[in-house]
């Protein structure tokens, strides 16, 4: 009796083995297309906006000094600053306002939004170079089944393909975590360099908009 049990118990995990390989493979050309979209994505970033912004911040910085609210907004417009770090600026310039205390939990905010809009974009990148190996695994452990099973009847065609899936899917799979990793790590140091830039952008504007234009609460 516990003979048959485990037979079934097994038969059913090779049912669900075998149900698997197909969506596997799925999954991992989706990946596949997914890391030429982001591939493609850096680029247009690259020679869209980061080629394009070549801002001294220390100039830019000084240039803040001693002006008017209106015209720090102005400088910064036309500045070469990203759109983001421009619309967080203005915000931060549009709100002035506030006390103290909470201009300074309002800039800590506008930071924070861009440090989880980046986040965002290098976790997926991150999520395929994770995804791509254990994916690329699956699919080659799959087919190896039959093609040992095939192996011991003789029926070299059958475990020539199973071969041929196995490493054609460990392949695609390390190679679509590969080209994930590198796309992770460029984003990162750019966006660490950008928020950066921005936290010294908010820091700075905190120090010298015009405090007589606060109002006190």
């Amino acid at each position: 009796m516990s003979l048959y049990v485990l037979a079934v118990l097994e038969s059913i995990m090779h049912e669900i083995s075998s149900g698997l390989l197909a969506p596997t493979i799925a999954v991992l050309l989706f990946l596949v297309a997914f890391v030429v979209f982001e591939t493609g994505s850096l680029l247009v970033e690259y020679f869209s906006q980061r080629r394009k912004a070549q801002v001294n911040i220390p100039d830019l910085l000084d240039s803040f000094k001693g002006q008017k609210a209106e015209d720090i907004a102005v400088k910064i417009e036309a500045s070469g600053l990203f759109r983001r770090q421009k619309s967080a600026l203005g915000q931060l310039i549009q709100h002035r306002d506030l006390n103290a205390l909470s201009h300074q939990a309002l800039a800590r905010k506008l930071l924070a939004n861009e440090e989880l809009y980046y986040t965002r974009i290098t976790n997926r990148t991150d999520l395929v170079a994770r995804l791509g190996p254990m994916l690329g695994l699956m699919a080659t452990l799959i087919p190896l089944g039959p093609g040992l099973i095939a192996m011991g009847q003789g029926d070299t065609k059958t475990l020539a393909d199973a071969l041929i899936t196995a490493f054609d899917a460990t392949v695609t799979g390390l190679a679509t975590a590969a080209v994930a990793y590198a796309i992770s790590r460029l984003r990162k140091r750019w966006y660490e360099e950008y928020l950066s830039s921005m936290e010294t952008l908010l820091e700075s504007l905190l120090e010298v908009l015009p405090g007589e234009t606060r109002i006190a609460k």
